[in-house]
């Protein structure tokens, strides 16, 4: 049979990266040796980095006056780094959910933060909009998809102070203005790379801002003047990065993708409307393409355990809801075929005629 991969993290990858990863744990590069055992200074490995900060720069249209790299550790580790390095005195946070939340904790440690806004008082169900953003703040920091709840930033706001983003679960999913970032990160497991890796793209004034003296390795000029390399890089979830990237090119790059995935989620959302056992979590107008949430209508939540069954049943895999909302969610990241997305609603279609015939 075959699966469904819906999971929100570790994700579903391209087909071609697995394949070539696969080949390359045995033969890296025509070297005969392993990229997992392969020097990392080797000149194969430094072409591997230089093609996916390119194919990055390329494909995102990255302006000149940014810097682009990659360190050990996922999005969480950033959550301490990025106010370690630029919170001086107050920090502002628009408050989207627990990865916020968790951002916001870390933050505390090193000045004051104030939340600018937040979409707490509904659980988290909306992106707040139309807020001010104090004048004084050293950045703003957002979360650009919550994986959690299911929503997702549609444009790019304006900032009138550096506006830092954490794009973890929606990088290169749509397009996105760059030059309106000082600086944007994420971990690479749901668009990318399996996890171990993290990304940061950094306008260069950003680099003369650091407030702090710093250990080494939490100095953002560490990582951009060692060309990513000042320990041992992620060999590994960087050689299928550069992959994943070069997929994405070959299929017509952001414009293409985004194509695909508004195709996907309007298929599933649109089900998710239509069917009379499911219902939305999110306010519309902020659904994210990612992470599809949902939950039963009311006076059908106790047919949830049967649901889940029945879709595993068919192939459908990690489309549980998170912990903390319960419910059900179906990401798609770009790599999900829509053929997934097709049988999922073929899925939720068979079960409604069963439980309403």
């Amino acid at each position: 049979m075959k699966k469904h991969n819906f999971s929100a993290g570790p994700s579903v990858l391209p087909e071609v990266a697995l394949e070539n990863a696969a080949k390359a744990i045995f033969d890296f590069a025509g070297t005969g040796i392993s990229v997992l055992s392969y020097s990392h200074r080797s000149k194969e490995f430094e072409a591997v980095l230089a093609e996916a900060k390119a194919l990055f720069k390329e494909l995102l249209n990255i302006p000149d006056n940014y810097k682009i790299y990659f360190v050990g550790g996922g999005a969480s580790t950033q959550f301490f780094h990025i106010p370690a390095n630029f919170l001086g005195k107050k920090a502002g946070y628009v408050n989207t959910g627990v990865w916020t939340k968790k951002a916001i904790k870390e933050a505390k440690y090193y000045g004051e933060v104030e939340v600018v806004a937040s979409s707490e008082d509904k659980n988290f169900s909306y992106i707040p909009k139309g807020f001010e953003i104090p004048a004084d703040l050293d950045y703003l920091y957002i979360c650009t998809n919550n994986t959690i709840y299911g929503t997702e930033y549609k444009v790019d706001i304006d900032s009138p102070v550096p506006l830092f983003a954490d794009m973890s679960s929606d990088i290169l999913s749509r397009p996105v203005d760059v030059s309106k970032y000082a600086l944007i990160y994420g971990g690479a497991q749901k668009n990318l790379a399996p996890a171990g890796v993290s990304f940061v793209i950094i306008r260069e004034d950003m680099l003369g801002k650091v407030v702090r003296p710093l250990p080494t390795m939490m100095n953002v000029n560490t990582h951009v003047e060692n060309d990513s390399m000042f320990n041992t890089p992620p060999v590994f979830p960087i050689f299928v990065l550069n992959e994943t990237l070069k997929w994405l090119k070959s299929i017509g790059g952001v414009d293409e993708m985004y194509r695909r995935n508004v195709e996907k989620a309007e298929l599933l959302y649109n089900e998710i409307d239509r069917n009379s056992l499911f219902r939305p979590t999110v306010a519309k107008e902020d659904r994210s393409l990612m992470n599809i949430c949902f939950v039963m209508t009311e006076g059908n939540e106790e047919l949830a355990p049967e649901f889940l069954e029945f879709a595993k049943e068919r192939g459908m895999v990690g489309i549980k809801g998170h912990r903390l909302v319960g419910g059900f969610r179906a990401s798609c990241y770009n790599a999900l075929p829509k053929e997934s997305v097709e049988a999922l609603v073929a899925c939720m279609q068979e079960f409604e005629a069963l439980k309403t015939k």
